[in-house]
């Protein structure tokens, strides 16, 4: 089979063009940027572009379908000569659920955990030699490609994105992928340019839900009122596993885990991970998979890149990432190192960097999310504000939004490296959260000097 990817750079589009490649389709691709990892990694498989840039003389009739990816936009040269040769264009989602039309579809929302839930799943099924295709958000240790698909999986296991399918298909990702078992973690407002409102952000995880067969299971958080709600609404037909919290204790920084074949500790920490860790359980359970070999598997399991990801440590201290980004998940990552840590200080360093993130009109959703840290540091772009074509605020708006009067605010990454550099990091640690980089900030060096 011949296909063809329109914005062949995107982290999740590149993952499928290489697993294609490795499934034996003949791929090729064209993109106006392509930065790292995907640069290099298209390049070793072979499917780099010779040139950056759309070209419609790569569309020709000997291609069976044209993968679409969000970041191309709907005037995009190569869709309007894939139409006028009649080629099927797909969205990257759409494409997915072609190519598991006859397997089982797992899919895992949530507007949090949802990549460290599937990744856990994903560590399991591996653990035992369970055959599955997939895809995932981010790269896992043990894994070559962020998708997998293949002709004999029985099972697909997919993190379901809310967010817009492509530019010519408004409905969320995850409504297109039809699951026979879903999954919901929790709902926090999020992708406030798509979704203007909170109920309407709502709505778009009771359709999904709804979206389950006769007979199909939905497991979720019963910690999450909203989550709770619309699994109330759901058919007798539907059968509906809630979890919560396990119980577990924290001793000499390692979490341990209560279960009914005795204490089993963990490399993970953290409540939120936990909970994400039952959901995990729980979807592992309808595929078979009981709680012996679930937590023999889940032992080993390190974590999802840049998911409360270590990056450098000493005795004294410990620097961790993560991709933290919504008011609920700065409060849950913030308490997790906390409790890991109780007798060290913690900085809290947050990046405003999604389009929500950074709409003044969403900034006093951050009450109060970052007070549990004995420091905490707001940064943003103002260049980032011009790129998305927002409203220019101030340091005074971001201390008033966050409801802390000692909140230091950073516009320059130099600045900001240099205060982290020269602070005193004895009995302290540094949690960096952001779904960006902080505009080039040079990790490497920074955690090399503090450690």
């Amino acid at each position: 089979m011949k296909v063809h990817f329109i914005a062949i750079g995107g982290s999740a589009m590149h993952n499928l063009a290489i697993a294609l490649h490795l499934k034996g389709y003949k791929v090729t691709g064209s993109d106006d940027e392509i930065f790292e990892p995907a640069h290099s990694r298209l390049k070793k498989y072979g499917l780099l572009p010779a040139a950056e840039g759309w070209d419609i003389q790569k569309i020709h009739t000997g291609l069976d379908a044209i993968i679409l990816g969000m970041h191309a936009r709907s005037d995009n040269p190569e869709i309007a000569a894939a139409r006028k040769l009649n080629i099927p264009v797909y969205s990257y989602p759409e494409f997915l659920y072609e190519q598991s039309g006859h397997k089982k579809r797992v899919v895992i929302g949530g507007s949090h955990g949802k990549t460290t839930i599937t990744a856990m799943i994903l560590h399991v099924l591996k653990h035992h030699n369970i055959d599955a295709d997939y895809m995932v958000g981010a790269q896992l240790e043990g894994f070559e490609v962020m998708v997998r698909v293949t002709e004999d999986a029985p099972v697909m296991i997919i993190e379901g994105d809310e967010y817009l399918t492509s530019a010519l298909d408004r409905r969320p990702k995850f409504h297109v992928y039809q699951p026979d078992i879903g999954l919901i973690s929790g709902i926090a407002w999020d992708h406030m340019n798509v979704f203007p409102t909170f109920e309407n952000y709502l709505e778009q995880f009771s359709q999904f839900a709804q979206l389950l067969p006769k007979g199909g299971s939905l497991i979720y958080c019963a910690e999450d009122e909203y989550v709770v709600n619309i699994a109330a609404q759901l058919p007798e037909d539907i059968h509906k596993l809630p979890y919560t919290l396990p119980p577990y204790h924290v001793k000499e920084g390692i979490t341990i885990l209560h279960t009914p074949g005795g204490e089993v500790p963990l490399k993970i920490f953290g409540q939120h991970n936990l909970l994400n860790l039952e959901g995990a359980r729980l979807i592992c359970q309808e595929l078979d998979i009981d709680g012996e070999a679930f937590y023999d598997a889940i032992q080993s399991f390190v974590g999802a890149s840049k998911r409360l990801e270590l990056v450098a440590s000493n005795a004294n201290t410990a620097i961790y990432k993560d991709f933290a980004h919504s008011p609920s998940k700065l409060k849950a990552t913030i308490q997790a190192v906390k409790e890991q840590f109780p007798g060290r200080k913690l900085t809290a360093c947050f990046e405003l960097h999604t389009y929500s993130s950074l709409n003044k009109d969403f900034l006093s959703q951050y009450a109060h999310a970052m007070d549990d840290a004995e420091k905490s540091i707001v940064f943003y772009s103002k260049h980032a504000l011009e790129l998305k074509r927002l409203k220019h605020f101030d340091s005074d708006d971001v201390v008033n939004a966050f409801k802390r009067n000692d909140i230091q605010v950073y516009n320059e990454t130099r600045e900001l490296q240099e205060f982290l550099v020269n602070a005193g990091w004895n009995d302290h640690n540094l949690l960096l959260m952001s779904s960006g980089n902080f505009f080039g900030l040079d990790l490497d060096a920074l955690s090399a000097h503090i450690i």
